[in-house]
């Protein structure tokens, strides 16, 4: 899928932030693949590389499918986003590891999230053709969190510092309430 990496003036789709309630609605899955949803991945691309974001789920742009845009290399015009429709993992590592974690709609604030260090997928292209992938490192990470995002679950939502999290809630505007803790 093409797109230009680059910032644009104004965002195409807007970025729920934490509070919003349309943030916590589980996602549904995408029965046809077709331009309109292809169209909906590009307006996301577009709104993450304007935000400087890695990753994109369609629900913090307030539309309820099961569709995620990840690019991990923002430097490379020729490096091609990853474009995840109807996502499962399939498997994930018995290894663990903690690290930063940050998110588009809860600018500002960066906590330690513990994820498995490595998972199995399968999903839809944006083409609609079935795919499967393994990950590892910062792309494992990265799709789990969007996948967070489907089942309505943001990742603070998975902090354990609960004195840290809401020191950085607090000292970014946002509010502890909004936090639904897993942990």
């Amino acid at each position: 899928m093409a797109v230009a990496k680059e910032a644009l003036d104004v965002s195409p789709l807007e970025i729920h932030k934490l509070g919003d309630e349309v943030l916590r609605q589980e996602a549904r899955r995408i029965s046809k693949v077709d331009e309109s949803i292809r169209d909906l991945a590009r307006d996301m691309l577009r709104s993450m590389y304007t935000a400087k974001g890695i990753g994109l789920a369609a629900p913090q742009v307030g539309v309820h499918k099961q569709l995620l845009v990840i690019d991990l290399d923002l430097e490379n015009p020729t490096s091609p986003p990853l474009v995840l429709i109807n996502p499962e993992i399939t498997a994930s590592s018995a290894s663990i590891d903690t690290y930063e974690e940050g998110c588009l709609s809860i600018p500002g604030v960066y906590l330690d999230v513990v994820r498995p260090t490595a998972i199995q997928l399968s999903y839809r292209d944006e083409m609609g053709r079935p795919k499967t992938m393994k990950a590892d490192g910062l792309m494992a990470r990265c799709i789990q969190h969007e996948m967070d995002h489907l089942k309505g679950v943001l990742f603070v939502d998975r902090v354990t510092d609960s004195g840290g999290l809401n020191q950085e809630l607090k000292d970014h505007g946002f509010q502890a309430a909004d936090v639904r803790s897993l942990v």
